[in-house]
């Protein structure tokens, strides 16, 4: 027959047919480690890329809340507190509006000033405390609406003490003394600018 006669090239195609196959399997098994492999460090990646832009986002949220603090504080020192020429005249003409509101003018007020010295020595934006007393006669009523309007005032006012006494007429009057405390911002020495007009 007919293997008979091409043995040898039978035999020689057998040779190669196996080392194709060992070859083949081979190659597929490294082939599949390989790819096993590459999809491992695509995963590896993958997942740093995803602890990178969560950490981003970590960092952005953070700027974000930073910028936020640092514009509450420029208005805080800017506009609640800003300077005495910029706000202690509307400070007076608004308690002396509710005063006239309440009918509990004051006859006079007291101011006494605390200053921030250190700020002020390294020449730093500082801060004054500046204190108001005085005190109002009327009757309960109107003593509890002037100090509801004072809690809701828009300017920055701490009520610091109250003292309430009677009048001592028998009118039902009472005496109410309050401490009122606001706070300035004081800029240091060197950027003080005074201007003169020749």
């Amino acid at each position: 027959m007919i293997w008979r006669e091409h043995r040898t090239l039978l035999t020689v195609l057998g040779v190669l047919l196996a080392a194709n196959a060992i070859f083949f399997f081979t190659y597929r098994v490294q082939y599949e480690s390989r790819l096993r492999a590459l999809d491992a460090r695509l995963q590896q990646a993958e997942d740093d890329l995803q602890r990178a832009r969560n950490k981003r986002m970590q960092a952005e949220q953070q700027l974000a809340s930073y910028n936020k603090v640092q514009a509450d504080l420029e208005n805080l020192y800017n506009k609640t507190w800003s300077t005495k020429p910029q706000r202690l005249t509307a400070l007076i003409n608004e308690l002396k509006r509710m005063g006239a509101a309440t009918q509990l003018d004051p006859n006079s007020m007291n101011f006494s000033q605390a200053q921030d010295k250190d700020a002020q020595k390294n020449g730093r934006v500082g801060t004054s405390i500046v204190t108001i007393t005085f005190s109002v006669h009327g009757s309960y009523q109107k003593i509890r609406q002037l100090i509801n309007l004072l809690e809701l005032s828009r300017q920055f006012v701490i009520i610091d003490a109250i003292h309430l006494g009677g009048g001592g007429s028998s009118s039902g009057e009472l005496t109410l003394d309050l401490r009122l405390k606001t706070v300035f911002k004081e800029l240091p020495r060197s950027t003080v600018v005074v201007n003169k007009e020749m």
